[in-house]
Formats: structure tokens, sequence, C-alpha cells
């Protein structure tokens, strides 16, 4: 690539191209910020996390999204739903039943396909979006006791594959680089969660069962019988299913063989996921990631910004993954914009959107707490049966208003005595984190397309 194509200096840098990254420099392109966004890798690139949930739909529609995933081959997803861990099937989750809205059908995607669509169509709205570009540094000047004591972001020195290295000026600086948490790891702002210590295997499959009409779509949660782990179940296009094993650290990657034996194993603890998977061609090797609930300690400093995985990730259980990278990467940009026009671009007023985010991440953090600690949907509904549609709403997503809060009590009513969950602020301790690293761990071979 020819260096003097990248402008030695422009109003935003974003770092990382993925959800958070791509929907953040897009808002801002829309509303005339000049953004230059700097992405490591080449498009389309692997990623787990296929399943988007209702609320996505609202930032997909400020990014122009929606007629291009309306367009596109991806699975249409209609509901969620729960197997317990004997076998027995709870009633979809239908969103329409909770919001007859456009906004409750949402889709299945290949991470690879989807990334790429949003990338491009942050392109078409005026981000200068480079790939196979490295950023290798943020660079900081000003009052030292000022951002964790490193001044203000004005830039970053970006590599390109070649190796040669130059820096571009800016304004501010959007974290999105996932993760591997540039900014986070500077700072050593990472916060590792003290009870969501998990870890995942999977695979993918062709010519698994699929269920037909409205529920083809759906993604099924299924507890394994000894209760230790569950499976999420995902069709995709192009007939193929992602099957994923997630269970705790210790339980699924110590004193255990290798990652397809014990794949097998839990495989054989759930008898729905056997049953789907009987007559089916596995696609792939087995994939693993480990350790990978955690935030920051803060979102913003002084001329930077984190978003998206960049800031922190949650236990993938109700498939908010997305929606976090999407939400984080709409309400930084709003704040960005509005910073620029009142020449203020502290980090009180561009992470001025922090505190009600987290708030929103702390109700899907508790619903997940709550399964982990053997809430049944079916039997909450069974007692509260004017609830259900409030804990349809936490389901698909709508996190950031303290309307859903009612159901709390209720969940509590049905387990008294139950010990608080502790806060994801509270940490790991000291001598554990220190050992903690988020891993992505790739089977051997090329990955093929469509997953």
């Amino acid at each position: 690539m020819d260096t003097a194509t990248i402008p030695s200096e422009t109003d935003v840098v974003v770092i990382g191209g993925g959800p958070a990254g791509s929907t953040c420099s897009t808002l801002l392109a829309q509303q005339g910020v000049r953004v230059q966004l700097f992405e490591r890798e080449h498009f389309p690139r692997f990623h787990i996390g296929e399943s988007l949930i209702p609320e996505t739909y609202w930032v997909l529609k400020r990014l122009n999204m929606l007629p291009k995933m309306q367009r596109s081959h991806f699975v249409k997803k209609y509901s969620v739903q729960f197997v317990n861990a004997a076998g027995k099937l709870s009633a979809p989750f239908y969103f329409w039943d909770n919001k007859p809205h456009e906004c409750s059908q949402t889709w299945q995607v290949v991470r690879g396909e989807f990334d790429k669509m949003m990338l491009e169509n942050a392109r078409e709205h005026g981000v200068q979006a480079h790939e196979g570009i490295r950023v290798v540094d943020v660079l900081f000047e000003g009052d030292p006791s000022t951002a964790l004591g490193a001044g203000k972001a004005v830039g970053v020195t970006i590599q390109f594959e070649g190796g040669a290295r130059r820096d571009v000026r800016s304004k501010v600086v959007v974290d999105a680089s996932g993760q591997n948490g540039l900014l986070q790891n500077r700072f050593r702002l990472r916060v590792w969660d003290p009870i969501l210590n998990k870890g995942a295997i999977w695979t993918y499959w062709k010519g698994a069962y699929r269920d037909t009409g409205r529920d083809e779509g759906a993604t099924m949660v299924l507890q394994t019988a000894n209760k230790k782990g569950w499976f999420w179940y995902i069709p995709l296009h192009d007939d193929m299913v992602s099957v994923g094993i997630v269970g705790p650290f210790d339980y699924l990657f110590k004193n255990r063989g290798d990652r397809e034996q014990t794949y097998n194993e839990e495989v054989d603890r759930c008898a729905v996921v056997k049953q789907r998977v009987a007559n089916a061609t596995r696609a792939t090797g087995y994939f693993a990631t480990k350790d990978y609930t955690y935030r920051a300690k803060q979102v913003a400093g002084d001329g930077w910004v984190l978003i998206g995985d960049a800031f922190g990730f949650l236990d993938p259980l109700y498939s908010s993954g997305v929606l976090l990278a999407l939400r984080s990467g709409e309400m930084a940009a709003d704040a960005i914009v509005e910073g620029l026009a009142r020449n203020d671009l502290s980090g009180a007023q561009i992470g001025k959107w922090g505190r009600g985010f987290n708030e929103g991440v702390d109700r899907m953090r508790r619903l997940v707490c709550e399964y982990y600690d053997g809430f049944s949907f079916g039997n909450f509904v069974r007692h509260y049966p004017e609830l259900k549609n409030t804990v349809t709403d936490l389901l698909i997503g709508d996190l950031f208003t303290d309307r859903v809060d009612t159901v709390w009590g209720p969940m509590e009513s049905l387990r008294p005595g139950k010990q608080p969950i502790p806060r994801w602020s509270d940490g790991t301790p000291q001598d554990m984190a220190e050992g903690k690293a988020n891993e992505l761990i790739l089977p051997d071979g090329p990955i093929p397309e469509g997953v």
C-alpha cells in the first residue's frame, strides 16, 4: 500500500474493523466527521458469535444495514428455546409474540460475511477503512496527571505489512481492537469476572437436524445431564449448524483429553444434541476459547475511548456479544459527535455513556449468573406468568432501561436465602488474574467458507 494515501491527520482514528469499530466509524462519518479506520487483518476472517438478538435492529437501522440484511442469505431467527438437563424443552420464546414489530425477526450470521458487510457499509458512508494495517501504539501528549498518567491521546502509530511505520494524528482515538485490548492492556484496566470463569469448545456440522417453519432459525440452549455445562445450537445458511459446549474452565480443560474427546464426551451427556447431530457430517475441526468474561475499569480517558470487546466481553449464554458491540459503538459515536461540537473531548464527555452501558451489561450478566445458579425460565413463568414478556425483553436485549428490573425481586422470591451474586468489579484475586489470558484456539488446517 502507498503510505501517501493515508493522511497524516484526521478527526478520529478507529482501531479495528469489527462490528464495534465499523458501527462507530459509520455513525461518525454520517455526521461529517473524518474517520480513518485501521484493521490489522484482511476481511473476511473467522470470528465466533453468530447469533444476533432483536435489539440489534435499531443500530442496524441507523447504519442503513437493514436492506442489506434483508437481502442476505442469513437464516432468519424468530425465537430462543431452552432445554433442561432432563431433556425437556421449554416453550419457545417467540420475539414477535412479545413485541409485534419488524425488529422481532433477527438473523443467524456467519461472522466473516457479516463483519465484511459492516466494514463495506462503513466505506460507503465515507469511512476510509484500511485492512492489513496494524496500530502498534497510541500517541499521548500534555498533562501527565490525566489519562492514567499518559496525558491526552493525539493519534496512533501504524505499521504496514512490509514493516514501515508512520504516525497519524487525530482528535480522538477509538479503541475497537477486540479482545487484544490495546489500551486496556497498556493501562492495566482489565478486570476478570469473579465467577464467570468459563470456556468453550465448538465445531460446525453439515446436515444436522433443524426444525421447520419459524422454528428453523431458533437458537437453542441445552443443558447437559450433569448440569456442568450447556450447548449452543445455532442453524446457519448452507445447511451448516454451529454447536458448542460451554462450561467452567477447569471442568472443560483440566484433566481431560484433547478437544475432540472432551467435546464428544459432552455430546454424550446431552441427548438432544446427540440426536440432532447423529446423521450429520462434521465440517471443521474443534475450536476453543478460554477465559473470556471481563470488563475495563473505565470506558474512556482524554481523547480516547474503548468500545466492543476492547472494553469488555460477557459470557455468550444469551448471544449478547454483537448487540453490546453495536450499542457501545453507537453510544461512543454520539458522545464524540457532541464532544467535537462542544470542543470537549475529555474522558468525561466521550465516555459519558459508560455508566448507562455498564448498567445494561449488568442486567444481562445477572440473567447469565442466575441461569448458572439454577434459574429455570419454565418455573419462573409458571409462578409469574405476567412477567414472561419482561423476561423476553431481557432476552431480546432490551437492557438499557430500568423498566425490566421488575423481574429481580420475583426471581429472588423463588430461592429464599440464596447468596447475592458477586459484582463484576470485585474481580478475581491478583494471583489468579496474572495467569489469565483470552485465548482462541483454531483447529489445524484451513477453515472452510461458511463458518
